[in-house]
């Protein structure tokens, strides 16, 4: 046992010496940093929406391969639970699509994705919910679930974007976009007020004659029964004696409608969440297959890696994203197997090594390096090099 106990002194002199200053400055209690108008600009804005749903839709279509790190006698039963609780039944109560979209949508919106494992079956946590406790000794203390629920580090598997001012909490993609988020907004409650008001802007009502008091009070209470103002709409002015008006709107309603100015704010929201804005176009562009590649290679990708790399940390096992079934990474899976091919045909890795990168399992006298053959022969002596000779046939 003394060597266990000096192993357990080594591990606390090693610990980051450093943590016990970063969880004081990071606080006792980290909780969401994304604003609620990020949830309902997902309800409220198209664009929004709708890049969310691309990302989110894209990542929770990808099933995921698994392969044993170290075998032993029941690595083969745990490896098809792990498969299982990946690929089809996360929990008794969810698909793995509905597990799936929840956890991407936290993620696109919130940065952080929060998954408890009860030792047989993953729970997705809403982010905005959970809080994170540092330690001032290791990393993480636990989580707090809505100031009520506490969970230990070791139940928690946390995947979070990336962030600027947190080593423990991801940002949401939305907040590189929040100033255009507020003026989609404002644009269309001024639409929505200028439209409810009777489409009407300020105008000023001329006479030449002089009208008596009683007439003016008369001529607006008539005009504001009939286009019936509300929430803010200004009443007619009357001007008499002679005045002239003054021109109050130069902007004509196709300049109130802001198409130019909302979709320079689209294509910004866009491309804080990494969505191409040519994909929502649509129509039909030459640009869209690659577009759509650098979608999935640029976007979808790399969020599905952060996702996997914390499963593997957290169950031990080589896990990989299924690909093959994804069409605009075709040319890419075109290229990785022409690679391997080469490597092979070359005498570099022999064809069971090449099976393993491709994730297909090996096969049984596949373990030997293939040397090329020199089918072109000998520039100098072409009896040399050249096809194999067949052997002289037997009388």
């Amino acid at each position: 046992m003394a060597w266990y106990n000096n192993m357990g002194s080594w591990v606390r002199e090693k610990l980051n010496p450093a943590q016990e200053t970063i969880s004081r400055e990071e606080g006792n209690s980290l909780g969401t940093d994304s604003p609620s108008s990020f949830l309902l600009a997902f309800q409220k804005l198209e664009t929004v929406n709708r890049g969310t749903n691309m990302i989110v839709s894209a990542c929770a279509s990808l099933d995921f391969d698994i392969k044993d790190k170290i075998s032993d006698a029941n690595s083969g039963m745990r490896q098809k639970s792990l498969y299982n609780l990946l690929n089809f039944r996360p929990n008794p109560y969810q698909s793995a699509q509905d597990f799936r979209i929840n956890i991407f949508t936290d993620f696109v919106l919130e940065g952080n994705i929060f998954i408890y494992y009860d030792g047989a079956f993953i729970y997705h946590l809403p982010a905005a919910n959970v809080q994170i406790l540092p330690d001032d000794k290791t990393y993480i203390k636990g989580y707090l679930y809505n100031n009520i629920t506490e969970f230990k580090a070791s139940e928690i598997i946390h995947i979070k974007d990336v962030s600027s001012t947190s080593i423990y909490r991801g940002s949401s993609r939305l907040q590189a976009a929040a100033r255009s988020v507020q003026i989609l907004y404002k644009m269309q409650a001024f639409q929505e007020t200028f439209f409810e008001n009777g489409a009407i802007p300020g105008i000023v009502l001329t006479t030449d004659n002089t009208l008596s008091q009683v007439a003016k009070e008369k001529t607006i209470l008539n005009w504001s029964t009939k286009y019936s103002p509300k929430n803010g709409a200004r009443k007619p002015l009357i001007l008499d004696s002679g005045l002239k008006p003054s021109n109050l709107l130069n902007t004509s309603f196709q300049e109130m409608d802001f198409d130019l100015s909302i979709k320079a704010h689209d294509i910004k929201i866009l491309k804080a969440l990494g969505v191409p804005s040519l994909l929502l176009d649509g129509g039909n562009n030459a640009n869209i297959s690659p577009n759509l590649r650098l979608f999935y290679l640029e976007t979808v990708l790399p969020i599905v890696r952060r996702y996997v790399s914390a499963m593997e940390r957290f169950f031990g096992y080589d896990i990989d994203a299924i690909t093959s079934n994804v069409s605009s990474l075709q040319p890419e899976l075109k290229e990785i197997a022409s690679y391997h091919t080469t490597l092979v045909n070359g005498g570099i890795i022999t064809p069971n090594e090449a099976r393993v990168e491709l994730r297909y399992a090996k096969v049984e006298g596949h373990d030997e390096l293939r040397v090329p053959a020199n089918i072109a022969g000998s520039a100098v002596n072409p009896s040399l090099g050249g096809a194999p000779k067949k052997p002289a046939p037997t009388a």
